[in-house]
């Protein structure tokens, strides 16, 4: 089992940042990949960030160059910088965990962001 736990979020004004951390119940080094993930009202759950077990990074269009999503090993902890936001970024943002072991999804409770315009 993987328990994740969130925080960071809050309201912040357009252009603003944003940081949001998830602490991992075990070690981040047994997680495939580990991720960030926004749900809006009425819309799907969309992927906003991931990175491998190996360090690789992935990013959807609408966040690249703004959003940026690191780790540290040490203390299992996965954070999501967020830089230049925008209104419609306000969404739950979820922590997401696929480990090696059991071999299905964890999600945290979510951490609500608002941008205001």
């Amino acid at each position: 089992q993987v328990q994740l736990v969130e925080s960071g979020g809050g309201l912040v004004q357009a252009g603003g940042s944003l940081s949001l951390s998830c602490v991992a119940s075990r070690s981040i080094l047994s997680i495939l990949h580990m991720g960030w993930y926004r749900q809006a009202p009425g819309k799907q759950r969309e992927l906003v960030a991931n990175i491998t077990m190996s360090g690789d990074t992935n990013y959807p269009d609408s966040v690249r160059g703004r959003f940026t999503v690191s780790r540290d090993k040490d203390k299992n902890v996965l954070y999501l910088q967020m830089n230049s936001l925008k209104p419609q970024a306000t969404a739950v943002y979820y922590c997401h965990a696929r480990p090696r072991w059991p071999p299905r999804d964890f999600w945290g409770q979510g951490t609500q962001v608002t941008v205001s315009s």
